[in-house]
């Protein structure tokens, strides 16, 4: 399983956090007929939603995998 979505949710903070920045620098008020704040917090959500997705299921993989060793563990001390 590829780690590519985590990856690109942690670039999504990283964006948001740089975006959050340059507004309060002021050097951002708008991005396209968008508020920069409206636009942060999305790819805010957007990059998180990404990488507690991605750990959950990375996550209930292990779980499986633990399980069917446990499993397996079982059926060969039989």
């Amino acid at each position: 399983m590829s780690r590519a979505p985590r990856l690109a949710g942690y670039a999504l903070i990283v964006a948001a956090a740089l975006l959050a920045v340059a507004m309060r620098r002021g050097s951002v008020e708008a991005v396209g007929p968008f508020p920069a704040v409206a636009v942060a917090l999305f790819l805010g959500m957007l990059g998180v939603m990404l990488v507690f997705t991605d750990l959950m299921v990375r996550g209930l993989y292990a779980q499986i995998d633990a399980a069917k060793a446990r499993e397996d563990a079982a059926d060969d001390g039989e």
